[in-house]
């Protein structure tokens, strides 16, 4: 027997012995953290230094029963990994619902050791076979594959364009088309580790036990079930043109000095907010910190007002030859349609309380009440009160004037329409 033939049919009835219970069960009731069936650590084996670069990661597998070493006390950190026992690897180590029936593949038979952890990983989403219904289960599998195994399987897809994202890596030409948008979310969520060089993928080179053990702890990780590790070839730097990108459709909160403000329906106002929370891009770095400063203006929209940002001025004053750096950004508010009727008898003192009001507005409720102190103590915003006295007249002899109601805490948080890049 070839020493090739002799290491695959040792590894497949170690496998068997290891993990082979454990691909019998539903999936739902799969052991999260399985009994080790040796008890294994990192400096019991006799090829793996405590100095080794994958030895936290295969120690923590070690301990949660989804790795275990050989009989003859070695671990094989060089070794390639076969679909076979990355399927028994993968189901146990992350377990959870189906996602799809089973399937019987042609070329792996019923009472294979693998059988049942083959159909677990392919029902539960991490792995699928090849046309014609096979599924190699013999065959080396690639260190891409790994990785579009385990963001497939978690569900992950990523958040900013994956060409930009694999471009980090100097080999992201070798990437398979099929596995670049997976290994670019499979990179947002940290599950990328790459020795001794982060940025060369070597995305078809077969996988290595110890590179293996790697990527599912560190898709255990992007989970919360294992403590995060701080080992150096964790891929976690993004491009540069990304860590100061916050994406389309990302909302940020706001606040204003004011509990509401009123508007005539065509009233068009310049307001300034403040940013309520810190904005993080996809790593969790702050872009935009807590009490930067947002300029725009409310603008009539459909049958209601709408803010429209204009500019964006950092809170940590980021100067730029002795001034302060101004961005232009493109976001928006929701259209706001509420509104409240103002009548001659109405208490204009209650009505105004911490309000803003756009000067149009002022002018409609002191000609509609006949209130001419409205502007003592208020807020004016547009046009000025220099110009108040002359829109009044255009609201005498009215009974009502409907005002839109603005409440900038729950109506003025305003969302990216494209993507935010602060260079």
């Amino acid at each position: 027997m070839s020493k090739l033939n002799s290491y695959k049919t040792t590894t497949a009835l170690f496998l068997s012995l290891t993990l082979g219970s454990a691909s019998l069960l539903p999936v739902t009731t799969a052991l999260v953290s399985p009994a080790p069936v040796m008890a294994q650590t990192t400096t019991q084996f006799n090829d793996l230094s405590p100095n080794h670069w994958a030895s936290e990661f295969i120690g923590a597998l070690v301990q949660r029963g989804v790795i275990a070493g050989f009989p003859d006390g070695t671990f094989r950190p060089e070794a390639p990994v076969t679909r076979a026992q990355f399927a028994a690897m993968v189901q146990s180590a992350l377990p959870k619902d189906t996602i799809r029936g089973g399937i019987n593949f042609s070329d792996v038979p019923s009472n294979y050791w693998a059988t049942g952890a083959i159909n677990n990983a392919y029902q539960m989403g991490f792995l699928s076979g090849y046309p014609s219904n096979v599924f190699r289960p013999e065959q080396n599998i690639p260190r891409e594959q790994v990785l579009v195994s385990l963001a497939n399987g978690l569900n992950y897809t990523p958040r900013n364009s994956a060409a930009t994202v694999v471009s980090f890596f100097n080999d992201s030409n070798a990437i398979s088309g099929f596995a670049q948008s997976p290994i670019a979310a499979a990179t947002e969520n940290r599950i990328v580790v790459n020795y001794p060089n982060t940025r060369q993928l070597n995305p078809t080179r077969n996988a290595t036990r110890a590179e293996v053990a790697a990527f599912i702890y560190q898709a255990l990780s992007s989970q919360g079930q294992v403590a995060n590790l701080s080992s150096p070839y964790i891929v976690n730097q993004l491009p540069a043109a990304m860590t100061n990108r916050i994406t389309a459709g990302t909302q940020i909160p706001v606040t204003y000095e004011a509990e509401k403000i009123l508007l005539t329906q065509n009233e068009t106002v310049p307001l300034t907010l403040a940013v309520r929370e810190d904005i993080v891009n996809s790593g969790g770095q702050v872009i935009i910190p807590r009490n930067s400063v947002v300029t725009g203006e409310l603008r009539p929209s459909g049958n209601g007002t709408q803010f429209f940002a204009q500019t964006l001025q950092l809170a940590n004053g980021r100067m730029f030859d002795g001034n302060a750096v101004t961005y232009n950004i493109d976001a928006s508010s929701q259209i706001i349609t509420e509104t409240e009727s103002v009548s001659r008898g109405t208490d204009v003192g209650n009505l105004v309380k911490n309000a803003a009001l756009g000067t149009a507005a002022a002018a409609a409720i002191s000609g509609v009440t006949g209130d001419r102190t409205i502007t003592t103590g208020e807020l004016l915003i547009g046009t000025g009160a220099g110009v108040l006295a002359t829109l009044i007249p255009q609201f005498l002899g009215r009974n009502r004037v409907d005002l839109l109601v603005i409440r900038p805490e729950t109506n003025l948080n305003i969302t990216f329409n494209s993507d935010f890049v602060m260079n």
